[in-house]
């Protein structure tokens, strides 16, 4: 899990240059002349700032006064009271195969321990996975199995067709099915100030 970082409060400006300084690596930063290789997934995932908080702010939001913007370009989450952010989250939005919305929504459910009714695994009466990473979609349980879907904790579903915002893991680059992934110190964090009715915007850029 990547360090948090607690910053005074920030607004969208000066938060995109704290972000900038906190991604910035000079060690794999290529000389002209001397670009290196295609990074792996491992060093991408590095390349991720760490979440900021502004805990002043923090301490004055609750679900009757924040929103939520979601920047699929930059990978942040943003936690926001008026035009400060509270927390600036990094995310793993949908891949291209399915790719995430944007426009304005509201949170329409929150669930704590919610699973997914989709995606999963199917397992044997003893609870050992039989076959991983299955979309109900597509796969048909083998004899024996069952489904259980993976866990999407701190959920808070954005659309009927299941869109939602929760915990999962984040590889560096959008690698979901259409969901928006935090990390889970970051999404209890989230879960906690939003409510039912909370406006979120998920930007392209």
């Amino acid at each position: 899990m990547q360090p948090m970082r607690s910053f005074p409060s920030l607004t969208m400006g000066c938060l995109a240059l704290a972000c900038a300084t906190l991604a910035a690596d000079p060690a794999v930063t290529p000389t002209p002349g001397t670009e290196r290789p295609m990074k792996s997934a491992r060093e991408l995932i590095h390349q991720q700032a760490p979440p900021i908080v502004a805990s002043d702010l923090l301490e004055k939001t609750t679900s009757d006064n924040s929103r939520l913007v979601l920047n699929l370009a930059t990978q942040r989450a943003c936690l926001m009271l008026g035009e400060q952010v509270c927390i600036d989250s990094p995310m793993s939005s949908g891949k291209r195969t399915g790719p995430t919305p944007t426009g304005k929504f509201a949170i329409l459910e929150k669930e704590k321990d919610h699973r997914s009714s989709t995606y999963g695994n199917f397992v044997d009466r003893n609870g050992r996975v039989v076959r991983s990473g299955i979309s109900m979609k597509v796969d048909s349980a083998p004899s024996g199995t069952h489904y259980v879907g993976t866990p999407m904790k701190y959920f808070c579903r954005l659309t009927e067709s299941g869109l939602g915002i929760h915990a999962g893991s984040l590889p560096g680059y959008p690698s979901s099915h259409g969901g928006i992934r935090l990390p889970e110190d970051m999404a209890k964090l989230f879960f906690a100030r939003v409510k039912v009715g909370t406006p979120v915007e998920i930007r392209a850029e």
